[in-house]
């Protein structure tokens, strides 16, 4: 429970949509007690017979707590103490007009008790949603890696939710219904103490089967939750992956995969429903054995009136009623409990890579680039193993080597996407961690293998979130060749991409993703294999378009391909996390054997594109 008022309170502005929730349900008691005060009125034949005939009310008395007088229902006390001060004034009419208010009252309470616990529900879930997502993206790469989409969708989604709804539960279960019982306790013992100690005989037995069931309801949560993200992530993967199942006619593995998990989830579902629906039976059963002691005994020993029993029972049953929904609402709690463990899971993570207070502003770039000795691993396997290398303002330096040998750890080191175990990148002259991450990376401008597009404009895709003018974007288009297939678009430049950009090809994706970079015009360019799926043409076009920034921007390239790298001032070779050469084309070409093989290999396949005829 705390962990959910924890969530709640993340924003104190909640605090008071909380205490305003708690006195519209205080008020809502207070209308559901008068109506059933009305009620006993109602039904005594006596007193309707003299509100009709507009007789003044005489109290009928009976002695409760020692030698004092009451009257036995509040209401007729009410209507006494008002007539008394009023005068001539009818027993009906002051009755009557009780009845509307009350019932006004009762309208208000009842719509605003409801609004209130909905709008708080409605702003803990946006806010929650809103800080996870801050949150995570404050998180370094490695945190992805352990994390699948399916269970973080499903935490910022369904999690909050869920947080949001059992807050009201507590709201119910820790305020409204501790002064429900309070208030209708203190009517019945008003009416007959004696009746209402059947209460503390009734409150053990019930407070057993809450206690037993919660315990098994959040345990069945528990599983489910942890299932649904399983269930989740089959789903992402089948839908992410839909081509390559229907290239390979393997819907059948793929609908079994959906089927264990969808029946799994049926069993926990079925088995948190059956803890959760058995307390309100339980409860039933107990509350009935009360009510109908209350009533054998009002009658044949106490000789109470039937009204009297009536306004009894009735406020009893609201006492009681008030416990069941607080058992109803446990399990709610319960669930919400899980779902805040697991989103506090990750809302407790703290970034691993953080500014220093002392970080600079990393305005510009003057010098260069030097990894200095530079480690790193992921979990227990070293991907880079101490490597140097210095990179002059200007210069055009390739990265090359086999699949799996660190390249692309390198170009993700020097943004800070991860922090160097060991040794050090410098800029300027300065550790990359004495700059601020966002100035830093606002000077680096990186295109990747596979681009990111969102569901939105052209023009937005390029821009990305920035003030752009359209004239910067188009000059960017052209120069990545992009323009030549936005042009054919309906609204060109207005024209909506799909989602991840499915109805472009992978190589139109590719090339708003080098606009993107382009128009940034950042002084620090790094393609990371950014013209794989490019062809022959658009990547000559690129190639040109790169070679003109020779020399006013600083470009890091990984690429297999020859013509990509082949005027790099600079090539260097790494292979097993070690760098093992580095040199000009042709200094690499006279005295590193294995970067000769690798551009021979490269140089045949892309010069003699056909198989030789045997």
């Amino acid at each position: 429970m705390l962990l959910l008022l924890k969530a709640a309170l993340r924003n104190r502005k909640h605090l008071t949509l909380l205490l305003i929730s708690f006195l519209t349900l205080m008020f809502l008691t207070i209308a559901n007690s008068l109506e059933v005060s009305a009620l006993g009125v109602l039904i005594n034949p006596d007193t309707l017979g003299k509100l009709m005939s507009g007789e003044r009310l005489a109290s009928p008395t009976l002695e409760f707590l020692g030698s004092h007088q009451h009257s036995t229902n509040p209401l007729q006390w009410v209507i006494e103490k008002i007539q008394g001060n009023l005068g001539d004034v009818s027993s009906l009419q002051i009755l009557t007009g009780i009845l509307v208010s009350v019932a006004i009252f009762k309208a208000i309470s009842l719509f605003w008790s409801r609004f209130m616990t909905q709008l708080m529900a409605i702003r803990v879930s946006r806010d929650l949603r809103q800080q996870y997502f801050e949150h995570i993206q404050s998180l370094p790469m490695s945190f992805y890696q352990k994390h699948n989409i399916g269970s973080l969708s499903s935490r910022v989604v369904g999690d909050a939710g869920q947080i949001a709804t059992s807050i009201n539960s507590v709201l119910t279960n820790y305020l409204h219904t501790p002064f429900t019982i309070l208030t209708t306790l203190v009517l019945c013992f008003f009416i007959s103490w004696q009746l209402s100690m059947v209460i503390f005989f009734g409150i053990p037995m019930i407070v057993l089967p809450i206690t037993f069931l919660a315990k098994r309801v959040k345990r069945a949560s528990r599983q489910l939750q942890s299932n649904q993200e399983k269930f989740a992530a089959v789903l992402i993967d089948f839908l992410a992956g839909i081509q390559t199942v229907k290239i390979f006619a393997m819907e059948a593995f793929s609908l079994k995969k959906y089927i264990e998990q969808n029946d799994r989830m049926a069993v926990l579902e079925s088995k948190a429903a059956k803890y959760g629906l058995l307390t309100r039976p339980v409860l039933h059963m107990i509350t009935t054995l009360c009510l109908a002691s209350v009533v054998l005994y009002g009658l044949l020993t106490l000789k109470l009136t039937v009204s009297e029993l009536i306004v009894f029972c009735g406020l009893l049953q609201m006492s009681y009623e008030a416990i069941k929904k607080f058992a109803d609402e446990n399990a709610n709690i319960q669930r919400g409990v899980v779902a805040a463990e697991r989103m506090f899971e990750v809302l407790n993570l703290r970034p691993e890579i953080e500014d220093r207070k002392d970080a600079a502003i990393f305005s510009a770039f003057h010098d260069k680039i030097e990894f200095d000795h530079v480690w790193f691993r992921y979990q227990e396997e070293w991907v880079l193993k101490d490597v140097s290398f210095t990179i002059r303002k200007g210069e055009t330096v390739a990265i090359v080597g086999p699949t799996g040998s660190g390249k692309s750890t390198i170009v993700q080191l020097l943004p800070r996407l991860y922090e160097v175990q060991k040794g050090e990148i410098r800029v300027d002259g300065k550790a990359v961690d004495a700059y601020t991450q966002r100035s830093l990376r606002d000077q680096i401008a990186f295109v990747s293998q596979k681009p990111f597009l969102f569901s939105d404009t052209i023009a937005a895709n390029i821009a990305f979130g920035r003030g752009f003018k359209r004239d910067e974007i188009h000059d960017a288009a052209r120069r990545a060749h992009a323009e030549e297939f936005i042009v054919r678009q309906p609204k060109q430049y207005d024209a909506l991409l799909a989602e991840a950009g499915q109805n472009l090809s992978g190589g139109q994706q590719q090339r708003l993703a080098i606009a993107r970079a382009l128009v940034k015009r950042a002084p620090i360019l790094i393609l990371d294999e950014a013209t794989s799926s490019l062809d022959a043409i658009s990547e000559s076009r690129i190639r040109s378009a790169i070679a003109e920034l020779h020399g006013q921007v600083t470009q890091i390239i990984i690429a297999h391909r020859l013509g990509t790298i082949e005027h790099a001032d600079r090539i260097i070779y790494i292979d097993n996390g070690e760098k093992l050469a580095e040199g000009t084309k042709d200094e690499l070409l006279e005295t590193f054997p294995p970067f000769r093989i690798m551009w021979q290999t490269l140089y045949r396949t892309e010069k003699n594109p056909h198989p030789v005829e045997v």
